[in-house]
């Protein structure tokens, strides 16, 4: 694993730590991404009728699936001169920190209005019915900062456009947004490349 004073060293010796460090689950001993899927639980109607929520708890609660989730995701970014991961609240929180650990960079939280205790940069973002704000800490990232956003899921894609747009305006480079899940018919993902963002996801699932 990376030293612990991973955070002092140049993105380029913070590459070399990782790639020279044995990931704690061996990448051929790991399922598929087929299993990643089936590692997802559906919960019909929830939160409300016509709604299935793909619940994320089991594949976390797996230690084979959960790891390869995180290598999954880690890997496109290896030797891409990570300096920080940003996760979206709640959950990309530990999908977030996890890939941010496997690269030796920081972690960004993003979280609702009000939940940070130092001075805030925030952003409005749409949601289904309505508009919401979400925040970072003022000092979280720099200017020319490689980001990559992290969160469990993408579907129509308010919320991580919100984050884009948080992350741009402190003058971060967006290297990538990467999800567990994408619901492709929702459009997520592509209202996130429309705005010049990469999109990596490693399991889709048709419908809401």
């Amino acid at each position: 694993m990376p030293p612990a004073d991973a955070a002092s060293l140049s993105p380029d010796e913070r590459q070399a730590s990782i790639a020279s460090s044995d990931p704690v689950i061996p990448s051929m001993s790991l399922p598929p991404n087929d299993d990643l899927a089936a590692a997802i639980r559906t919960i019909p109607d929830y939160p409300k009728p016509g709604i299935l929520f793909r619940d994320i708890t089991t594949l976390l609660g797996d230690a084979r699936a959960f790891g390869r989730a995180i290598d999954a995701l880690a890997e496109p970014f290896a030797a891409a001169g990570i300096d920080k991961v940003a996760g979206i609240e709640a959950r990309g929180f530990i999908i977030g920190g996890a890939v941010a650990h496997r690269l030796a960079a920081g972690f960004v939280p993003i979280r609702k209005r009000g939940k940070l205790p130092h001075s805030t940069v925030r952003v409005a973002y749409s949601l289904e019915y309505g508009i919401d704000e979400m925040e970072m800490h003022v000092d979280a990232v720099r200017a020319g900062e490689r980001v990559v956003l992290v969160d469990d899921l993408i579907a129509t894609g308010g919320t991580a456009q919100g984050a884009v747009t948080l992350l741009r305006d402190m003058g971060a480079e967006i290297a990538a947004a990467a999800f567990v899940i994408d619901l492709p018919d929702l459009g997520g993902a592509d209202k996130l490349r429309g705005l010049g963002v990469d999109v990596h996801t490693l399991v889709a699932f048709a419908g809401h």
